[in-house]
Order: structure tokens, then C-alpha cells, then sequence
């Protein structure tokens, strides 16, 4: 749950961190991170709402850019200096795979952070793993401002040539606080209907959402010179919108990068970016521009009226001039089309270049069919019980509330004793019932088939599926059940090859389907080698709070542990918190625990 007093009856008041992959780190006041996250809730301005309380980074949201190297360990703080919420903070599209506490999870990974305290999270990026990604909290609704671009870069030249980059980064705006929105969300009947007010470009937007009127507020202006080539990151930081993306007078882009994995050069006119997603796409600059500014044109698809927003490609303003301010266009200057549920699909190839190893890892080791062991269904279902909306997958529905303690906190205290049963998880198509988890074991090749069926309205709808931990490779979608031999056979006769991702749709198609019948499959295909607890998701905001999560265990005790338990390696629990009267609430370093101390019980479970 997102607030303290509709939370746990136990909750946490400690911090984690887990040590680095090549040397022991403690955490005492001489500890100093790579990067601090501080997380404050302040009355804001923004674009085409009233002025009302949102969650901000370090004072800003979106929050400020973080970049690191690939095979680089690093630690970042983060405090959260909400007075009334709890916390978390996820790194999404990173594989956490040595630091599964990391991972910012609550309930799954760790405690949530209560106000005034801190989490010291610890991030490995493996070799081969740079790209696009962002940072936010994965706390009920607190994604939607409490968010910022992550940005992993090569440690040696990347892949494609440009002379620089840019970033997109997409938000919803909604006119009232996520507080408001969460608990009418879950209100029984359900009391929320409004979709998002404007997507910002940048943290700005203008323009308008149908039916409702103009917004004219300013745009985010992006500069480029003439003649230049750009690799520009466009990141689905939404948390409802599913957008469609032109840029005027600019129909030659090329997708370079889907979800941090680098693929061929893939023309296009527009983008397509759904909630989690993110591509690296190479803008070519015109020689000798017809004007200096051309519009970014964005519409929102799927949910409610068209919001249409804008930014602006400026060319050519000198680096000292003030940044102008820009307002939308009286009319589009593009025609976009509606959401395209082939776009991309059965047609992009991972990047494969002998110059380029490294950028070219994730076109390795791709896992034939005659390599599967086990097919797991995640089915969904949305009920509507007496009015309220609850999402059900393979019968049951997961929440912040649902476990008690967190499957990794158990796995220290106690050795795991809400450690999913592989026997009881093959008798329920791969779910555990009395953990609520689906374990798979290392060394396991699965396919995960994510089965869509008609609601109790007879309705379908898109969801962004995302999954935590290691990215999987993406085997097609469909509508109606999936036919494992039909799609090998659509692979073969596509001009495309499966490529690693983290977040793709389970598209609606005629957004119509009988309640409980099959309409629509997205199917991935993963090796298991990445021990830790791992959520599996839609990553529309709305649909995560009714449930429409799973929690994956993957390995055993022993192998997740050993994460941690090496030769030379001394892990630390690091609680830290505000002490009690600083008027300043600045939180300062309270105790440190070995991990040790879990396994009996002294810290992690309410009692200190």
C-alpha cells in the first residue's frame, strides 16, 4: 500500500545495501555514495494542471540525468524526505543481477523506505548492458513525478556514429495528487475516470486533450545544428499514455536501440512508446533547414480522448542566448496514425558486428524452441466486483499488501519460509498459491506466454508488460491464443530476429472480447540465470495498483545467498534515519548491521 497509514501493520524502518562485485564496501560515516536522490513532495506548477503537490527529485521532476559506465559498480542514496509516504526507488531495465536487493521492489526485494530514512542501493552494470534507461519509484503512484532519465555509456566507442545526443523523456500530468488518484482507484465503486491532462516532453507540454480545451502553455525546446547526426533517447516515463511520436519535417529516423539493446538500423517516420519502454532512434539534421524551429508532435492512443502535445527542434541558436519560450501551434503540423500493434514487430535484428563485440552481446546465445524445458501462462483477468477494479492473474492478485515480508528479507531472516514450491507451481501453471510466486530454477530455458482475456465488460485493452531482472527475448505478439508452431513459422518468414527487451504490449485489437475468452498473447523466451526475486508487470500505474503484478523467485536459497556469502566479500544491512527532533530532517547514519543479523532476527521485521 503507498501511505503509512493505510500500510503494513508491520512496517521496516531499515535501509539495504549489498555489497560491490569485486571488494567489500561498508557503510560507515566515513561512506560516501556515487549519487544522491533526495525525494521531497513540493506544491509545483505544472503544465495544463493547477498547481498542487507532487513528488520531486533532488527539486526537480523529471529528476536530474544519471550516467555511469558499463562494468562500473556504483552506490547511490537515496532519502526519502517524504513526511507521510513510503519509498522505493527502481532502476528499470537494469538487470540487478548481482545486487537482487537493489532492485526497489517492496514487498518483493525489500522494505519499503519510510519517511526520513534512506536506501543505499547498489548498481553493477555488466559489460554489454549500456543504453537507455530511467530511475523511479515503484510505490503506487509515485512514478508519475518521482522519476528521472538513467543513461548507461560504453566503455569503449559505441556502436553507430553521431555527433551527439538528446533525450525525450516523456511524463503524464494529472490534475489531481497521486494520493487523490490511488485511493479513488481502488475507491469501491472504482471513482476515477480521467486520463492524463497532457504528456510533458522534457517537464514541459502544451496542447490538448480532446474533449477539453487548449492548453498553451510553454514547450521544452531541444537544439541541434544543421547537418549533424543525433542519437536521441526517447524514454516512455508515462505511467498511462501510449504514444505516437513525429518530428516536422523529419521522416527519415532510424531505431538504433530498443530497451538498452542495440539493434539494426530500422527506418522510420514516427515513434511508438508505450509506459517502460525506451529506443535510441538517429535524427540526420537537414544542411540547410527552411526555418529554425520544427515541432515534436506527440498524441497519446489507447485511453481516453487524444492528448496531443508539443516540443521543439531548434536549429542554430547561439549556446549563449536565453532558451525561448515556444507555445504550441495553432493547428498540427503532422498527421500521426492510430497505434500500430505490428510496429517494430517481426521486423527489427538484434545488432551483430565482430568490430563491435560488446554492443553486440545481446545478439548472443539466442535459445532455440528445442531448447524450452517449460511454458508458463500469466493470464490475465479483469473483475469488477461490486463496481471496483481488480486484476486477477491465474486466479489471484498481487499487491504491496498481499505477503507480509519481503521474499528476500525471509530468505536472510529464516532461510526463506515463504519460499515458492516448484511441485505446487507445476500443479497451477507455474503459480505457487500459498506464496503467490512463480519459481523457476537456474538453468531452466522458459517461455512466459502473456495471455490477455476479455473483462467482465466484455473489454480489452494494452498493457506494457515489463519484466525485472534479466531481459528476455522477445518472441512476437497476436491476438486471440498463442500457436507456438504458427509463430516459429512467422519468424522464418519475417525479415526480422527476435531481440532482447524488457517492456512490450499485449495489444487490445478490437479492444472487444467475451468475458474470460483468450484474446491476445505477447510470448518471451529467457534463460534463467539471474538468482533473485523479480517482478513481472504491467507498467500502466492504474492497472499495477488493482494487481496486474507477479513476483517470479528464480534459483534457490542457497544460489540467491550466494550472491552475497563469497570468499572476501562483507555485506552490510545499513539503517539509516533522521534523528528524532532535527528540525533540519536531515537524515545521518543510525546503525550498521551485518547481514547476519537478519537470520535472527534483530533488524528488518518491525522490531528495532
Amino acid at each position: 500500500m503507498r501511505f503509512l497509514q493505510a500500510s503494513l501493520t508491520v512496517i521496516s524502518v531499515f535501509t539495504a545495501g549489498l555489497v560491490g562485485v569485486t571488494s567489500a564496501v561498508t557503510h560507515d560515516e566515513h561512506f560516501v555514495p556515487d549519487a544522491v536522490l533526495r525525494v521531497t513532495e513540493e506544491e509545483r506548477k505544472q503544465s495544463c494542471v493547477p498547481s498542487k503537490e507532487i513528488l520531486v527529485v533532488n527539486g526537480t521532476s523529471p529528476g536530474p540525468s544519471l550516467r555511469f559506465t558499463e562494468g562500473e559498480t556504483v552506490w547511490i542514496r537515496v532519502y526519502n524526505d517524504i513526511p507521510h509516504q513510503n519509498l522505493t526507488m527502481h532502476w528499470h531495465g537494469l538487470t540487478m543481477a548481482t545486487a537482487p536487493f537493489s532492485d526497489g521492489t517492496p514487498q518483493a526485494a525489500q522494505w519499503p523506505i519510510p519517511p526520513n530514512h534512506f536506501f543505499d542501493y547498489e548498481l553493477h552494470v555488466p559489460i554489454g548492458m549500456a543504453g537507455t534507461y530511467f530511475y523511479h519509484s515503484h510505490v503506487g503512484f509515485q512514478a508519475t513525478s518521482a522519476t528521472g532519465p538513467l543513461i548507461i555509456e560504453e566503455k569503449d566507442h559505441p556502436p553507430y556514429d553521431y555527433d551527439g545526443e538528446r533525450i525525450i523523456f516523456l511524463q503524464d500530468v494529472f490534475p489531481d495528487t497521486d494520493e487523490f488518484i490511488e485511493e479513488a482507484l481502488l475507491a469501491v465503486p472504482m471513482e476515477y475516470e480521467r486520463a492524463q491532462e497532457i504528456v510533458l516532453i522534457n517537464g514541459k507540454g502544451g496542447g490538448r486533450t480532446d474533449p477539453g480545451a487548449p492548453c498553451n502553455d510553454s514547450l521544452s525546446v531541444i537544439n541541434v545544428e544543421p547537418g549533424k547526426t543525433y542519437r536521441m533517447r526517447l524514454i516512455g516515463g508515462t505511467g498511462l499514455s501510449i504514444d505516437i511520436l513525429g518530428i516536422e519535417g523529419h521522416d527519415n529516423l532510424e531505431v538504433i536501440e530498443a530497451d538498452a539493446a542495440y539493434t539494426e538500423r530500422h527506418p522510420t517516420s514516427i515513434m511508438q512508446v508505450s509506459p517502460g519502454q525506451r529506443f535510441s532512434f538517429l535524427l540526420h539534421t537537414h544542411a540547410h533547414p527552411d526555418k529554425q524551429r520544427y515541432y515534436i508532435q506527440l498524441e497519446s492512443r489507447e485511453f481516453g480522448g487524444v492528448t496531443r502535445s508539443f516540443a521543439v527542434i531548434d536549429y542554430g541558436r547561439p549556446a549563449n542566448d536565453p532558451t525561448p519560450e515556444v507555445y504550441p501551434p495553432a493547428s498540427p503540423p503532422i498527421t500521426l496514425p492510430p497505434t500500430d500493434p505490428y510496429w517494430l514487430e517481426y521486423s527489427l535484428r538484434p545488432y551483430n558486428n565482430s568490430e563491435h563485440p560488446t554492443a553486440s552481446l545481446a545478439a548472443l546465445d539466442f535459445p532455440t524452441a528445442a531448447e524450452v524445458t517449460r511454458r508458463v501462462n500469466i493470464t490475465s483477468h479483469l473483475s469488477i466486483p461490486q463496481g471496483g477494479l481488480v486484476y486477477k492473474i491465474n486466479g489471484y492478485t498481487w499487491n504491496e499488501g498481499l505477503v507480509s515480508e519481503p521474499y528476500l528479507v525471509s530468505l536472510y531472516k529464516d532461510g526463506g519460509s515463504n519460499w515458492p514450491s516448484m511441485e505446487r507451481a507445476l500443479q497451477n501453471d507455474g503459480l505457487d498459491p500459498i506464496t503467490y510466486a512463480f519459481p523457476a530454477l537456474m538453468g531452466e530455458v522458459i517461455e512466459i506466454v502473456v495471455q490477455g482475456t476479455g473483462s467482465e465488460g466484455n473489454g480489452t485493452e494494452t498493457h506494457p508488460w515489463h519484466a525485472h531482472g534479466a531481459h528476455y527475448w522477445d518472441l512476437g505478439s497476436g491476438a486471440g491464443e498463442y500457436d507456438a508452431e504458427a509463430n516459429e513459422a512467422r519468424w522464418r518468414s519475417s525479415i526480422g530476429h527476435p531481440v532482447k527487451r524488457d517492456t512490450t504490449n499485449l495489444y487490445k485489437y478490437s479492444g472487444k472480447a467475451q468475458n474470460g475468452t483468450l484474446s491476445a498473447w505477447r510470448a518471451w523466451r529467457l534463460r534463467i540465470d539471474h538468482p533473485g526475486v523479480w517482478m513481472i508487470h504491467c507498467h500502466l500505474l492504474p492497472h499495477m495498483v488493482w494487481g496486474m503484478q507477479t513476483a517470479w523467485v528464480m534459483g534457490n536459497q542457497s544460489e540467491v545467498l550466494g550472491l552475497i556469502d563469497r570468499p572476501g566479500v562483507e555485506g552490510y544491512l545499513t539503517y539509516g534515519g533522521s534523528v528524532a527532533g532535527n528540525e533540519t530532517n536531515s537524515p545521518e547514519v543510525v546503525e550498521f548491521f551485518p547481514l547476519s543479523d537478519w537470520q535472527d532476527g534483530a533488524v528488518g521485521d518491525g522490531t528495532k
